[in-house]
């Protein structure tokens, strides 16, 4: 299980990236908002449009959940 966080900024064509803990491009602690663990990024990133409609995979670390 890994952790992940969703940014609390969203990218410029208003997706809000999903990441597991060991991302490099995991955001700024004051940008991003705890998921907890989860098995797959899928479950993460459905747990993220609770509070983001447009949540996406991080195309490095969650590239399954990654949309173009």
């Amino acid at each position: 299980m890994a952790q992940y966080f969703v940014n609390r900024n969203a990218q410029t064509n208003g997706d809000h990236e999903v990441h597991t803990s060991t991302c490099i491009y995991l955001p700024a602690l004051h940008n991003r908002l705890d998921l907890g663990y989860h098995t797959t990024c899928v479950t993460a990133v459905r747990q993220a449009r609770n509070t983001y409609r447009q949540s996406n995979g991080c195309r490095t670390c969650s590239s399954v959940c990654h949309t173009q």
